[in-house]
């Protein structure tokens, strides 16, 4: 791992995908808001400056977003793309390159308050020592807020019925095969509601709340049914959990 300023060349086929220009290392608005919404209700439960952590910050617009919610908070974006931090530090983010893996975050123990991952487990190829190395840098009752997409999202369960890849699912960081889409985008790793739950409890938290969101690239026209499922979290496009660390 690097710190900021200095830039780590990939090693490995995934780190030079991320760091490939074609790929996406935006959040987008939708993203960004919603976990920015999902922080601001944590934070009226707190009190005094808060350590706020972003792991897989990309190029900062969440970032950013949460950092303006409270300037005495301290808010640090943490990424292992050299190319995505240069547009996070370009918007002012505290930034620090690393990862999750085996190696750990460059963070001390019991140093962060508020950890996000928001839509960066999927990506990941060694769950388990991610959800470690959140739960290592957490204080204890520090607050884990994970976004990610569910596998058994409601039109996945149609398409599988009809022998389709789930959408969010992929095969290869080469192409697109058996599913719609065009974007190749890094999945790895897909959760339903009650793996991610089980899973999450078993590295060390207590789910306390797991919601539904509603997912961007859904047509337009089945748009109020994607976000009328979001109440019914199992079958909602994107899974949202807050988690404490035990």
């Amino acid at each position: 791992m690097t710190a900021a300023g200095s830039v780590q060349e990939p090693s490995s086929p995934l780190q030079a995908f991320y760091e490939h220009p074609s790929t996406t290392v935006s959040s987008g608005p939708d993203r960004a808001h919603r976990q920015a919404r999902m922080l601001a209700e944590i934070l009226t439960e707190r009190s005094g400056p808060q350590r706020i952590v972003d792991v897989g910050c990309g190029e900062g617009t969440a970032t950013a977003l949460v950092r303006r919610l409270d300037p005495a908070n301290t808010v640090i974006g943490i990424d292992w793309s050299a190319m995505a931090l240069e547009r996070a530090r370009a918007q002012g983010v505290l930034v620090i390159q690393g990862g999750i893996d085996s190696r750990g975050l460059p963070l001390a123990d019991g140093c962060a308050d508020i950890v996000i991952m928001s839509e960066l487990i999927e990506h990941l190829v060694d769950t388990d020592s991610a959800a470690e190395e959140v739960r290592r840098i957490l204080r204890p009752g520090g607050v884990l807020l994970l976004s990610t997409p569910n596998l058994a999202a409601w039109f996945n369960r149609g398409l599988v019925g009809l022998g389709v890849q789930p959408v969010f699912s992929e095969v290869s960081l080469r192409g697109i095969y058996g599913r719609p889409g065009q974007q190749v985008v890094g999945h790895l790793r897909l959760f339903t509601r009650r793996a991610l739950v089980e899973f999450l409890t078993a590295r060390g938290f207590a789910c306390e709340r797991v919601c539904g969101a509603p997912y961007h690239d859904v047509p337009r026209p089945l748009r109020p049914l994607d976000r009328a499922l979001c109440h019914w979290p199992s079958a909602a496009s994107i899974l949202l959990v807050q988690a404490r660390r035990r």
